[in-house]
């Protein structure tokens, strides 16, 4: 079966978490992805978080299936020459230096379109232009800077990071939308274009109904956060609000049994009005569906951590699954706190493949994260991340041409390793 991006060929100057995301997800669906790393030290990830002595870490198999990876030195004369003949047989340029290394090292915009005018230059930056666009940003700083940490935590505590990764995978997210929306009109101008995503634009982008509510809030108090239900009055900015649900439904995490010894028997509980009625069945206190203080969705917000408190009783009696059920049966939105253990042994996760074993020949089986989009006529087949430089003349042969005496000339210029010392007299 045809993949969807079978035919495009991407250079991947991508390193750490933001860009290889973008680059993984590209060759999920069928680009062909030469990844470039330095001889001898390759992506930094590669010894970082190791659990498995003298083998590649999971920071960076899980972020890397699927690529290829060739080692190439650009400081050196032959390997500018290498980087050139790449850039002319490839579609995308994918990088997530600091600023301004890409030109430092001889290729800026200019001259590679200059070398291949249909090529994509894809950029993840820290920020965009303005006061902070030479800084150095990574995951957290993003989320400090988006507007996620300032309105992640509780109204009495310090602002937090949330564990997703919505700075480096989310910007890589964006990144490859981008890609693939250049791709398709450059097949109706034939020229390629710059496409940038910066990390404090794509934090804001996923933070962005806390913008919606920054507005709101000169009209009025955010009826649905605890704080007025406890009288408590608002300040000039959106304010952390704990597990308030960011929709105009109220929602809270709420414990379930066994909640004393597991940090996860929880549940995440949302009084949706059209279920009101159900809910109130189920909890046993009927005489809310027609109580004026509980019946309307209006009367209920300056009280919802009464009755958050109430279902909490009622949901301490169940686990987080036979809550779940229950309350499905109902179709009462809810979601039970499922732990990285949980998530990694589910079975259906295993079946939909978003969970795959991956098998590697230095590290051997490990479980990872796979493909999140499904396409029904181009099935992701997650493949291990390469080794270090394991693809390098396979690279230079067949993708460029090289003949074998080139290959030799450029092995030995240290392009692409260490120069060979020559065996003494």
């Amino acid at each position: 079966m045809t993949k969807a991006l079978k035919g495009v060929r991407i250079l991947d100057f991508t390193h750490v978490q933001s860009g290889p995301t973008c680059t993984q997800l590209l060759a999920w669906f069928g680009a062909d992805v030469i990844k470039v790393e330095r001889p001898g030290v390759g992506d930094i990830t590669r010894g970082q978080l190791q659990d498995v002595p003298n083998a590649d870490s999971l920071y960076f198999t899980m972020l890397n299936h699927n690529k290829r990876s060739i080692t190439l030195d650009t400081k050196n004369p032959k390997g500018k020459e290498v980087l050139t003949a790449l850039i002319k047989s490839c579609d995308v340029l994918v990088e997530n230096f600091g600023p301004g290394v890409l030109d430092r090292m001889g290729f800026p915009w200019e001259k590679i379109h200059a070398i291949n005018p249909k090529m994509i230059v894809a950029s993840i930056k820290g920020f965009g232009p303005g006061p902070y666009e030479d800084c150095k940003v990574y995951e957290n700083v993003a989320q400090c800077t988006g507007g996620a940490a300032s309105t992640t935590g509780f109204r009495d505590g310090l602002p937090l990071v949330t564990g997703a990764q919505i700075g480096d995978s989310g910007t890589g997210l964006h990144l490859a939308l981008g890609i693939v929306t250049a791709l398709y009109q450059r097949t109706m101008t034939g020229e390629g274009q710059k496409v940038t995503a910066a990390m404090q634009d794509g934090v804001l982008n996923l933070a962005r109904v806390k913008l919606r509510d920054q507005q709101r809030l000169a009209h009025g108090p955010l009826k649905e956060y605890s704080q007025f239900g406890e009288g408590i009055p608002f300040g000039e900015a959106v304010p952390r609000a704990g597990n308030d649900s960011g929709g105009g439904q109220p929602g809270r995490i709420l414990k379930c049994k066994g909640w004393e010894t597991d940090p996860n028997a929880y549940i995440y509980f949302i009084t949706q009005a059209p279920v009101w009625e159900k809910i109130c069945d189920v909890i046993g206190e009927p005489v809310w569906k027609t109580h004026p203080d509980y019946a309307k969705p209006a009367a209920r917000l300056p009280r919802l951590n009464a009755i958050f408190a109430r279902i909490e009783q009622w949901t301490m009696t169940q686990t987080k699954f036979e809550a779940m059920d229950i309350l499905n049966k109902d179709d009462i939105p809810c979601g039970p706190i499922l732990s990285m253990k949980e998530l990694a042994e589910d079975q259906s996760l295993r079946a939909t493949g978003t969970v795959v074993e991956v098998d590697h020949p230095t590290r051997g089986k490990y479980i990872s994260v796979g493909n999140p989009i499904k396409l029904s006529d181009s099935p992701t087949e997650v493949t291990r991340s390469p080794l270090l430089g394991e693809h390098t003349d396979e690279i230079l042969r067949q993708v460029l041409g090289f003949s074998d005496h080139q290959v030799a000339e450029i092995h030995d210029s240290g392009a692409l390793d260490p120069p060979r010392k020559q065996a003494a007299e």
